[in-house]
């Protein structure tokens, strides 16, 4: 077998015993790695209707073929277990070196079930897993960690997947973070693992991926590197995701005061943690490097070179360039979301949820909420323990992620997530901004609709990775986006503005697309549906070299299709229905004020006809429960059988 190690590796931490599987290749073709692979697991592993920190709650470590070979946008793993914030499924993917590590070590993925009594941690050397104490490591932040477990284990080169402080607090955001600054950010997975007193997970090896065409995969290599700068790839990697915050702010698409308007109250604040800045003023490494590696990190194999890397002071604290530098999302949660304009304020926020391992969207959209409630006199100082959250404050905006993080006083509330925290309160939830109890990226509906349709129906609540955005799919745009699209049937393209039936396959089809890179574990920044490196075509190739296989544009679509509709079937079989694919009520009740978006409300019935449309198209009932001819049709007859259409 081709790609793979053709070994996954069972952790009980509860017995503490290790077991080793070797699925047969039919296996590996049906459910291919990452997202699908993980669900898959999970389904079988735990019993409906458990609590997500239940021990039987399982938690999945899943790559594909790709991970490990020479290509760019290989090295991606997915975490897949119950969410503790959505109560449905948790799937998050991480990049870095840690899911190409993890080949190396001889695994594909790891399912861990059960739970310790006591901290340990999980090493898998050249082939060789074991479990062992980690009380020496508990409480320890992500940094301390790397570096005790590098020269506890006399290697600077293994790889650690670990939880930081908040994970162990069981914050409801709680990331795993690798390399200290790679997050499974999204879903609370974090969490999970911290109730499995799980620290952290090492890899390392020198074992070998043997893709099924050696020559093919080396080709890809190079046409990646040759098309860097006609795809525009070389300019992303050069500002990475932070290069689009005054785009979004021009197109009133920057989610500001808890989603209030699409732009801050000045173009001068927008341009303050604008990624041009970031680059010029923070990003660490010499200006006149001459490869304009000035500030960034990559991951394995990659040529694009997109992590920020930021090195500076926050008043006395020092940014150091270990934990990385914010992302676009960051900029904009801990940015425009609270009305701060204070750069090295946004990227010490970075740095601490790095740090401390939480998800920075989620936890910086929850102190925007608490910040509205303060403004709108929900919220008392008595309440925040003191610290004044009015908008714009970065002092008290970070002095609330501190005790959040911490899990101290009102932050111990907003570590619960803003969904959370406003029913504890019992006050605030006309404020909210989520979807299935996991607060909104920032990337606005009103202004990119498609946005809408996939924030309502994505099986782990809204996330800005789960489709392609629709700015590419309108008649002026679509020249550039035809070689991605059409490929997908795509060739109908229609105004921005639009959200009916051509929108909504455009939505189901890349969502069918993001899944597929999600189970084949490539990085959606340079395989993808729209304006990436490599096209659906290219996923195709790329697998097929990997794996041996004959894999076509079909075979990538319907492996999303699977795992749209067993993630679908999963948030059905723990309750979730079609009452759970809403928008937050703020985005019906209260318009956008200021810039290019002033005065946009969405409209309620038009959301609605376009979920309608969304099941539909899916082969799903007006319910949002997939049909057992759907099912069948793609080969998951048997979870019709276990839920009993």
């Amino acid at each position: 077998m081709h790609g793979f190690t053709g070994k996954i590796l069972h952790v009980d931490m509860t017995n503490q015993t290790l077991e080793v599987e070797e699925p047969t290749e039919d296996f590996y073709r049906m459910y291919v790695g990452g997202s699908l692979m993980g669900l898959y697991y999970l389904w079988k592993n735990s019993p409906a209707g458990i609590d997500a920190l239940d021990p039987q709650n399982t938690l999945v470590f899943a790559t594909s073929a790709g991970a490990g070979l020479p290509v760019s946008g290989q090295s991606r793993c997915t975490v897949t277990c119950k969410s503790p914030s959505t109560g449905g499924i948790a799937d998050s993917q991480a990049g870095g070196f840690w899911p190409a590590e993890l080949k190396f070590a001889g695994f594909d993925a790891i399912v861990v079930k059960g739970a310790s009594d006591k901290p340990l941690y999980l090493s898998i050397i050249h082939g060789e897993a074991k479990l062992h104490d980690a009380s020496h490591l508990w409480g320890k932040t992500t940094l301390e960690v790397d570096g005790i477990l590098q020269e506890e284990l006399d290697d600077k080169k293994i790889e650690i997947a670990q939880i930081g402080p908040s994970g162990e607090k069981l914050s409801n955001f709680a990331a795993i973070m690798n390399m200290s600054n790679r997050a499974w950010g999204r879903t609370g997975v974090g969490a999970v693992m911290g109730s499995k007193k799980l620290k952290a997970i090492v890899v390392r090896g020198k074992e070998k991926v043997v893709p099924g065409d050696r020559k093919a995969v080396l080709a890809m290599s190079k046409q990646g590197a040759k098309d860097l700068e006609p795809t525009g790839m070389a300019e992303f990697g050069k500002y990475g995701t932070a290069g689009v915050v005054m785009p979004q702010y021009g197109a009133g698409g920057l989610p500001s005061y808890n989603w209030d308007g699409g732009v801050m109250k000045t173009r001068e604040e927008a341009e303050a943690i604008d990624g041009i800045r970031l680059y010029d003023e923070l990003l660490a490494g010499a200006a006149e490097d001459k490869q304009d590696r000035k500030g960034r990190d990559t991951c394995y194999a990659c040529i694009v070179r997109c992590k920020r890397v930021a090195e500076s002071e926050y008043k006395d604290k020092k940014i150091i360039p270990e934990y990385g530098g914010p992302e676009y999302e960051t900029l904009a949660t801990f940015g425009s979301y609270c009305g701060v304009s204070d750069l090295h304020a946004v990227t010490y926020a970075n740095q601490l949820c790095n740090e401390y391992g939480v998800d920075t969207i989620s936890c910086g959209a929850t102190i925007a909420w608490a910040m509205e409630c303060f403004e709108q006199g929900l919220l008392t100082l008595e309440e925040t323990d003191g610290i004044d959250l009015s908008y714009g404050n970065a002092d008290g905006m970070i002095e609330m992620l501190m005790k959040t993080l911490n899990r101290e006083g009102f932050g111990d509330v907003l570590a619960m997530g803003s969904v959370k925290a406003a029913a504890h309160l019992g006050k605030g939830a006309e404020y909210l901004v989520a979807v299935k109890g996991q607060e909104l990226p920032a990337h606005m509906p009103q202004v990119k609709r498609s946005m809408s349709l996939i924030y309502s129906v994505n099986g782990f609540g809204a996330d800005h990775q789960s489709s392609e955005h629709d700015t590419g799919y309108n008649e002026r745009a679509y020249e550039g986006t035809k070689k991605y699209l059409e490929p997908l049937g795509l060739t109908t393209p229609v105004p921005t503005k639009s959200l009916g039936k051509e929108k909504v396959e455009f939505t189901l089809k890349t969502h069918y697309t993001y899944g597929a890179l999600d189970s084949m574990s490539l990085c959606q920044f340079v395989f993808g549906a729209g304006w990436q490196l490599y096209t659906p075509v290219d996923m195709a190739n790329f697998m097929s070299a990997a794996t041996g296989w004959d894999v076509s544009v079909d075979e990538v679509q319907l492996c999303g299709q699977r795992r749209t509709n067993l993630m679908r079937a999963y948030n059905l079989r723990e309750g979730l229905t079609r009452a759970d694919d809403a928008l937050p009520e703020k985005l019906y009740r209260k318009a956008l004020e200021g810039g290019r978006s002033d005065g946009i409300l969405l409209q309620r019935e038009e959301t609605e006809a376009a979920i309608d449309m969304y099941y539909d198209q899916a082969g799903w009932d007006a319910a949002g429960v997939p049909t057992r001819t759907t099912l069948e049709s793609i080969d998951l007859g048997w979870v019709a059988d276990d839920m009993g259409w």
